[in-house]
C-alpha cells in the first residue's frame, strides 16, 4: 500500500512510508498523511501481477523495527485484520494493484509475492493467499487480509480473528491465481455454500469501511 506524506510531499511505497507514519504517534493524524492515488477506480477490472520480487529494507512500525526476510519455515499463530475499499485500486508494496476482491494479503516480513496458508483457529476454515503487500502496522497482528479473504474466513464482520499463517512458496509474478482458486474450490466448507461465501461483493461506502488496523 502506498502513502504520500503531505507534510513533506515525499511519495514512497509500502514499508518505508508506512513505517515512518505509523511508527510515531505524532504523525498518525489524518492531516499529515494521505493515500497514494487510486490507479484503478471502483468497479473497474484490477490487473493481476505487474509487480516485482521484493524483500525490502527494515522499517519502523508502531515504534518497533521490522526486518523483512526470507523464512521458509515461517509458521505463526496470531491475530489477523483486514483492509478494503479505502486501499482498493492503489499500489501495493511490491508494485501490484490492491484488489479487495482477490485472494491476497499483506504481511510484515515475508518476501513479496509469496503464497501462505491461513487457517482460522476458531472455525477451521483455511485459504491459500498471495502476499503482495506490507502490513499490518499494529502490534500483535500477524497478517492483513483482503476483504474477500476476510469474508471467506469469517473475519470481516468482527474485524479481527485468530489465525495460523504458514509460508508455502514464492508466488508467480504474473499474478496467476489458479492455485489459490483451486485450493478454495477444494474446501468442504466452501463447497457447501459457494454462492453466499464466494461472490464478489459490491463496494462498501467509504464512510462505513473498517480501517485495516481496526
Amino acid at each position: 500500500m502506498s502513502l504520500t506524506l503531505a507534510s513533506t510531499g515525499e511519495a514512497t511505497r509500502g514499508e518505508s512510508a508506512l513505517g515512518r507514519v505509523l511508527g510515531s504517534s505524532s504523525e498518525t493524524d489524518d492531516e499529515t498523511q494521505k493515500l497514494s492515488p487510486r490507479l484503478v477506480r471502483l468497479g473497474e477490472p484490477v490487473p493481476k501481477g505487474g509487480g516485482v520480487r521484493k524483500i525490502g529494507d527494515p522499517y519502523v512500525a508502531a515504534g518497533e523495527t521490522v526486518v523483512p526476510r526470507e523464512d521458509a519455515d515461517y509458521d505463526q499463530a496470531g491475530i489477523a485484520s483486514w483492509y478494503g475499499e479505502m486501499f482498493h485500486g492503489r499500489q501495493t508494496a511490491n508494485g501490484e494493484i490492491y484488489d479487495m476482491n482477490a485472494l491476497t494479503a499483506a504481511h510484515p516480513t515475508l518476501p513479496l509475492p509469496s503464497y501462505v496458508k491461513v487457517t482460522h483457529l476458531g472455525n477451521g476454515r483455511s485459504l491459500v493467499l498471495r502476499v503482495n503487500d506490507r502490513g499490518p502496522f499494529k502490534r500483535n497482528r500477524v497478517i492483513d487480509l483482503s476483504r474477500r479473504a476476510a469474508t471467506l474466513l469469517g473475519i470481516r464482520k468482527p474485524g479481527t480473528g485468530p489465525v495460523r499463517v504458514k509460508y508455502l512458496r514464492p508466488a508467480p509474478l504474473d499474478g496467476d491465481d489458479s492455485f489459490e482458486q483451486a485450493y478454495l474450490a477444494s474446501q468442504p466448507w466452501y463447497q457447501d455454500q459457494p454462492t453466499r461465501l464466494g461472490a464478489v461483493e459490491p463496494g462498501l461506502q467509504a464512510r462505513s469501511e473498517r480501517p485495516r488496523d481496526g
